[in-house]
């Protein structure tokens, strides 16, 4: 007598690929029907934990929408398609074991954010009460948490560095998975179900100029990047300045571990892929502490939530031109380069003294590339409360203007109404007497603010603008001159001596 049918779902979450994708792989070699599943979970539109900000924003929903289109279309070239609902993850699936009987396992990566693995909990509950097998992989970093050198996770270094350096030398990168040429079908009569609509997920304003979703695209970017381009990558403004693979990778588009097939002489790419999966390590090391106000450190700092502050920051209207300019990127495109990111948070953090978490949840709703592990970790390090070594760590955001935009091009492209203004006086326009000022159709206060903040840092360099190369800088002081070459990805803040 022939055995039943055995049927998997492969739960997808932020894993929305074919291409060395574990789950489809255990799945292909044990089931007779795989059901692809992806569920449109009401908690992820929600607000945000603290301050209620819309928890996936537009720019995010629609790469998202795009991504789970292009794997729907890649699976149904493959015999398959990919199912589709909206509702609570862990009722769909309970729905779907009830209605057919012959669902024999539940397959999908782990995540490490609390609110994912209690997902994760509640369909293990579920799949125990039927007799259904749990199949979990571990498929979101570069280095397998399973081969990480160290005997347990309370081991991982609180120092990127000593991370870094242990892992390069004892780690070790695991082959890449083939990707299917077919994929089991569908057990018969299952509705695929439809993709919800961006309007329909309550969003407005459809976003254009976004880079496609999918991996599909995430593809072609990969042999464009890597292939078809071998410019230097440093700077503020254009498409090959950096990778821009972080979108792909935040929705698991593309996998990390292809990188190190086509990307053994890029070690930049690779620095930049051990810092993400460095902020997941401490994720599932220090779990909430990552969300909470005094951070890893459990340091107290009086930390304000003054709205108007914050609003004149998240609005980009503080009076600062690299900090406005970014913060404008931000909120028209979705997207923020590694500098930026640094730049905006320190100014929020360190100048305004405002709490980190109201910069943490902002960047969430708006970041096309928003990885919970990369943003929070980033964030408490940019607060001084994460895992940074150094004291009272600050930029200073004119240094940093005129070091990335030292013409102000930049600044121009984003600000406007500041365009008239000439070279590098674009980033201290209250500096300028009033007849520059009206020249360049300016009036402070009027149609451009005067800074919320002025902090004593920028004096040397303000001073010294067109006067030569700023003084020298006190040893670990906030404004050391010393140069540094952008390591030209903008994945995530990356760690960064230079001031």
């Amino acid at each position: 007598r022939m055995s039943a049918c055995r049927t998997v779902i492969c739960l997808l979450r932020n894993d929305l690929r074919l291409h060395d994708n574990e789950v489809f792989h255990w799945a292909q070699r044990n089931a007779d029907h795989i059901i692809p599943l992806y569920c449109f979970d009401p908690r992820h539109y929600q607000g945000t934990y603290h301050f209620n900000f819309p928890k996936t924003g537009p720019f995010r929903l629609r790469f998202l929408l795009d991504s789970v289109k292009d794997l729907r279309a890649t699976l149904k070239k493959r015999g398959s398609t990919l199912l589709v609902r909206e509702g609570k993850t862990e009722d769909v699936v309970s729905d779907l074991i009830q209605q057919l009987g012959s669902v024999t396992a539940v397959a999908f990566h782990e995540e490490v954010a609390s609110e994912e693995k209690s997902v994760e909990k509640k369909l293990k509950d579920i799949c125990c009460k039927n007799k259904v097998k749990v199949q979990t992989f571990w498929g979101s970093t570069l280095y397998h948490r399973d081969d990480l050198p160290f005997s347990h996770i309370r081991g991982l270094p609180d120092i990127y560095t000593q991370f870094r350096k242990v892992v390069e030398g004892q780690g070790r990168v695991r082959p890449v998975l083939s990707t299917p040429e077919q994929v089991k079908a569908l057990p018969l009569g299952l509705e695929e179900g439809t993709i919800p609509t961006f309007e329909g997920l309550g969003q407005t304003g459809l976003p254009l100029g976004l880079p496609m979703g999918g991996e599909t695209e995430a593809l072609a970017r990969l042999k464009h990047y890597f292939w078809d381009t071998k410019e230097t990558r440093n700077g503020m403004i254009g498409v090959d300045y950096s990778t821009k693979f972080s979108p792909w990778l935040a929705l698991g588009c593309i996998s990390c571990f292809i990188f190190s097939i086509t990307t053994f002489f890029f070690t930049r790419v690779i620095f930049e892929l051990l810092w993400r999966d460095y902020f997941k390590f401490v994720g599932i090391k220090y779990g909430n502490r990552v969300f909470h106000m005094n951070g890893l450190q459990d340091k107290h700092v009086s930390w304000k939530t003054d709205m108007t502050l914050f609003n004149a920051w998240k609005e980009g209207r503080t009076g600062v031109p690299f900090v406005d300019a970014n913060m404008r990127e931000l909120a028209l495109t979705g997207f923020m380069s590694n500098r930026g990111r640094q730049n905006v948070a320190s100014f929020l953090t360190k100048d305004l003294g405002l709490d980190w978490r109201l910069g943490a949840e902002w960047f969430e709703y708006l970041l096309v590339d928003h990885d919970v592990c990369s943003n929070y970790g980033n964030w408490l390090y940019s607060a001084g409360i994460g895992n940074d070594p150094r004291e009272n760590r600050k930029f200073n955001m004119i240094k940093q203007g005129l070091d990335y935009d030292n013409n102000g091009d930049y600044v121009r492209q984003w600000v406007p109404e500041l365009q008239g203004i000439k070279g590098g006086d674009i980033h201290t326009p209250w500096t300028l007497s009033n007849s520059a000022l009206s020249r360049a159709q300016v009036s402070l206060n009027e149609t451009y603010p005067s800074p919320v903040i002025t902090a004593p840092e920028w004096s040397r360099h303000i001073n010294n603008k067109s006067s030569g190369p700023p003084a020298k800088g006190r040893k670990g002081s906030s404004y050391a001159p010393r140069q540094h070459k952008d390591r030209g990805i903008d994945f995530y803040f990356s760690k960064n001596k230079s001031f």
